[in-house]
């Protein structure tokens, strides 16, 4: 898909936090986290419900303050008002926030436009094919289901310009085969040098899609992905 800017170099460190705790005010939801993240690679946290991994998400965003710690994204304290970060930086948190009067092929072809994407229209039009959602072109969101608006967040979210991906729950709402289409499309991702950093819930998912695990909770610890897959499946997340 066409980008405004290239992805980093492979190996660049982009998101580094350490001894990174989160929550609100005071209270921290999960124990302190230590990772890097490099372009071409992907994290994967995953934890139970209520761990702490949206939190952990946002506060790498800049959009929450640490609790303790710290966290640095492009090298620098994250700020969502930073043109620098907006630029390389594109994230879907489950908000999925539509303009009412816009059809789907509206919504993609303006975030294209906004992006400066070269041949936006041909970009939008990609997009639709790949989630399929042609035959919704012409649809408002307030007409679509759940799952086929998730679509229409994750097809915006990669018609932006990216360094760094950062998406909660990706899989949620979508059926079996369009899971597995999202999952080869983070590897590509990856591959092209995109840091990708996700919450996730689905083994198949992120032993697919990620380089390495973070297992969210009262103790936070960098795993392997087949320990990660392996903490989901028994049935401890």
């Amino acid at each position: 898909m066409p980008r405004t800017r290239a992805p980093a170099a492979r190996g660049q460190v982009l998101v580094a936090a350490r001894d990174l705790s989160v929550g609100y005010g005071e209270h921290a939801v999960c124990g302190p986290a230590t990772f890097v993240l490099r372009a071409g690679e992907a994290l994967a946290l995953v934890g139970v419900n209520g761990a702490g991994k949206s939190t952990l998400l946002r506060t790498c965003l800049g959009l929450l303050p640490p609790v303790d710690g710290e966290v640095r994204l492009l090298g620098r304290i994250p700020d969502p008002r930073s043109g620098r970060q907006r630029r390389a930086v594109a994230r879907e948190l489950g908000e999925e926030s539509f303009f009412p009067a816009l059809t789907v092929a509206e919504h993609l072809a303006l975030v294209c436009f906004g992006h400066a994407v070269p041949d936006p229209e041909r970009t939008a039009r990609q997009l639709l094919e790949e989630f399929d959602l042609i035959d919704l072109a012409d649809a408002l969101p307030e007409e679509m289901s759940s799952g086929q608006r998730r679509r229409l967040a994750l097809a915006a979210v990669l018609a932006r310009p990216r360094r760094i991906l950062v998406l909660d729950e990706p899989e949620q709402r979508l059926d079996h085969v369009t899971r597995r289409a999202l999952a080869q499309r983070l590897v590509a991702e990856r591959e092209t040098g995109v840091a990708v950093l996700i919450a996730c819930h689905d083994a198949e998912f992120v032993r697919t899609v990620a380089t390495s695990v973070l297992l969210v909770g009262a103790d936070t610890n960098l795993l392997d992905v087949s320990a990660g897959v392996r903490a989901i499946t028994e049935g401890r997340l």
